[in-house]
């Protein structure tokens, strides 16, 4: 539990200095994009991370799991296992990607560029997804928090130094601040990389046991596997969300330009806002995975029950305050920061959305942890159906517009939570209100 605590400790001053640093990097796309690009950059990263995710497969979940259940005997042959699969995997995703990129609409309206770009990603996060599944399940934070930390203090000193040093067109101006996303990345990977290169070696020196790749295989799948297909699910949605919601807008009488504007107020104001301080949920969801893999593998029940109402406790207790003060002071915050008033009321509107996001990820960790992947992916689909269906019918609307669009995010929020919350409880042996029912299996 210790381990645990001083764990979740540095991720979350670690992640609380990233956030600062990734709300000012808003601040400057805010300020340097405009509204229209705004919008026009958070419209096109759901599609970019689709095809990034498939380059991850969410490797470190799945090798964070294996690490903290196995013997560390075990752990050099796993790893070289991975290596050979992530190289092979590589290779074969860009010749695909290469020739499905051409085809893909989204990019025609962004430069010529644009869509290359993304290849530059692939093999920086296969590999990199090696070494942070291989941290976490370690429960070595401390890197994993170096690395989240460069990548978004090297985005901001890129920004700032391009934008002061040159003047962009709209187009090239999207083009560059997705090009200092790429050179964040490639700094984190030569840095956990290297780290993660360092350890690898030492364990050739160490008492070590032969795995067969099949066993490494179906050990990984099992978990990579259901969460890739949720994770490939939510980044689909996540892409199509922006053309859904300007497409309800314009059907209930918007303007192109003002529905893009008024998404970019959502997306990347509103939600940067509302969302701020998720970090803690994130930190809670890194150090979760590992934690609750072992306690269910050692059939712990009663640590899984303790920590579940540690983690519900202290995410109430941030997580109230939080959305408070986001909707009291929404328009001192979206004047301030983000000059952009008119996006205070989407603020205030989105509240319970903010606070149910912060239940989502500890949740999911616990989901993740006890093997119920599958119970994770459905309650995705029908939260975004669900959110979809009431998108479109009152986003369409000219009495809703984006009133409607924003009770659609709402409920997605609020109906994931809850099938997360209930299935997680059933499973460890507790009520809804947290109290031990019977001992049941993990």
């Amino acid at each position: 539990m210790n381990t645990f605590l001083k764990g979740t400790v540095l991720l979350i001053i670690a992640a609380f200095i990233g956030e600062i640093v990734e709300f000012i990097t808003n601040m400057v796309l805010a300020r340097e994009l405009g509204e229209k690009g705004l919008g026009m950059y958070m419209s096109i990263l759901p599609t970019v991370f689709l095809i990034v995710l498939l380059a991850s497969f969410e490797m470190p979940v799945s090798i964070s799991k294996f690490i903290a259940e196995k013997d560390k005997r075990i752990h050099r042959s796993m790893l070289s296992h991975v290596l050979k699969w992530t190289i092979i995997l590589t290779c074969v995703l860009l010749v695909l990607i290469s020739i499905i990129l051409p085809f893909i609409p989204v990019f025609d309206h962004y430069h010529p560029s644009f869509r290359w770009l993304v290849l530059i990603l692939i093999p920086i996060i296969s590999f990199t997804s090696i070494a942070r599944g291989y941290f976490m399940g370690r429960s070595q934070m401390g890197k994993i928090a170096t690395a989240n930390f460069l990548r978004k203090i090297v985005q901001l000193l890129l920004l700032v130094y391009l934008y002061r040093l040159f003047e962009f067109e709209l187009d090239a101006a999207v083009l560059v601040a997705f090009c200092t996303l790429i050179g964040s990345d490639i700094v984190v990977f030569i840095y956990l990389f290297y780290v993660f290169m360092i350890q690898y070696q030492y364990m050739k020196n160490q008492p070590s046991k032969r795995l067969h790749g099949k066993v490494v295989m179906k050990n990984l799948m099992q978990v990579s596997l259901p969460t890739t297909a949720l994770r490939v699910f939510n980044a689909f949605t996540s892409a199509l969300e922006p053309f859904l919601i300007t497409g309800a807008l314009m059907y209930a009488g918007i303007g192109k330009e003002l529905a893009t504007e008024q998404f970019g107020m959502v997306s990347g104001i509103a939600m940067v806002i509302g969302t701020f301080p998720a970090f803690i949920a994130h930190s809670f969801m890194m150090m979760l995975i590992p934690t609750i893999s072992k306690a269910a593998a050692d059939r712990d029940t009663d640590q899984l029950q303790k920590l579940l109402k540690q983690v519900m406790m202290i995410t109430l207790g941030y997580g109230i305050p939080a959305v408070a003060i986001c909707y009291f002071f929404a328009e001192p915050l979206t004047t301030i920061f983000f000059h952009s008033p008119d996006a205070a009321r989407f603020v205030q509107l989105l509240w319970p959305c903010f606070l149910f996001r912060f239940f989502i990820f500890p949740l999911q960790a616990y989901l993740i942890g006890l093997g119920l992947m599958k119970e994770a992916f459905i309650h995705g689909v029908w939260s975004t159906v669900v959110a979809f269906a009431i998108i479109y019918f009152l986003g369409s609307k000219s009495s809703f517009g984006m009133d409607g669009v924003i009770i659609g995010i709402n409920t997605e929020a609020i109906l994931i939570m809850l099938m997360h919350y209930v299935t997680v409880c059933k499973k460890i042996g507790v009520n809804f209100l947290m109290n031990p029912l019977k001992p049941v299996k993990a």
